[in-house]
């Protein structure tokens, strides 16, 4: 009876409501970054051993390897940027036609990846991009007379496996995002603008990108993330140990440092560089071309 009436109380039951919420916030997000930056500050032996070492695991991070992961994601996440914004918003746009045939057969095709495991599409690549001669794509590249490529080994394709495999994954989530935003421009808007002697460029331009534009920064932010953060798909080709640390990202430098060496202070000092990175980047874009800026009058 008691619980029943706490449960109705219009001055409690909120608070009941949104309980889970607040205990599972606490418990599995501020109860870990409070720990984790406290570890960054130890040389952590085990419970209760833990000694404070000040700044000297931040010391430690301005070493070669570190500046090569910074680096590599940093590359990692402007080419996935460059590339899986602009594609994808084309794409959208034609599937978003009405001339087109078959259009939910090609968003079904093009969203397919998406649902794909990530562990499992690194395998396919790496069967397919493999060194011996007899890998699918240096067997097609003999029938040309090219000698066979070490990809995986190779430091220039490195880069281009690891965008590549983000483009095949992460280009039909991205078109999901733009073609709800289309979906929601009324055509009054397009048929005014041909009215007034606009071509296809001219309402892509002046029309439809103006408008994606809250969606556009919203997969600008959450990109910026996903790129500096990425460690499966180099983790399943390299297995964090590739030729001269070309596949190495931050978050793979974290893994080697916490659970390899066993280094956790480290890999805590790590992890907290790589959100100060995330926060300034994400805020300087969203100061210059999100909800920060100020629109003109």
């Amino acid at each position: 009876m008691i619980v029943n009436k706490f449960l109705y109380s219009s001055k409690y039951a909120p608070y009941v409501f949104v309980l889970p919420f607040i205990l599972s916030f606490f418990i599995f997000f501020f109860y870990p970054i409070i720990s984790t930056c406290i570890m960054s500050f130890q040389d952590v032996v085990g419970v209760g051993q833990n000694k404070f070492i000040g700044l000297k695991n931040y010391k430690d991070l301005l070493n070669v390897h570190f500046y090569t992961a910074v680096w590599n994601s940093v590359r990692y996440c402007f080419w996935t940027l460059l590339l899986l914004i602009p594609i994808p918003i084309v794409l959208a746009v034609f599937l978003n036609s009405k001339a087109l045939v078959a259009k939910k057969f090609f968003r079904a095709t093009i969203f397919m990846p998406a649902i794909t495991s990530v562990v499992v599409a690194g395998i396919v690549f790496r069967l397919i991009f493999g060194e011996t001669p007899g890998a699918p794509l240096n067997t097609i590249l003999g029938v040309f007379g090219i000698n066979p490529i070490e990809w995986l080994r190779n430091e220039n394709t490195a880069m281009p496996l690891l965008v590549l495999l983000a483009m095949w994954r992460w280009t039909g989530i991205n078109i999901i995002y733009f073609l709800s935003g289309l979906q929601n421009i009324p055509t009054e808007l397009y048929e005014s603008a041909e009215i007034d002697g606009a071509n296809v460029f001219n309402k892509f331009r002046y029309v439809t990108v103006p408008l994606l534009k809250p969606i556009i920064i919203y997969v600008l932010t959450i990109s910026i993330y996903g790129g500096l953060s990425m460690f499966t798909e180099s983790f399943v080709f390299w297995q964090n140990h590739s030729q001269n640390d070309s596949g190495l990202t931050i978050v793979g430098y974290l893994y080697q440092q916490g659970f390899e060496n066993g280094n956790l202070g480290f890999a805590s000092a790590t992890g907290l560089v790589l959100l100060l990175i995330v926060i300034t980047l994400n805020l300087f874009q969203l100061k210059f071309f999100g909800i920060f800026k100020k629109e003109d009058a």
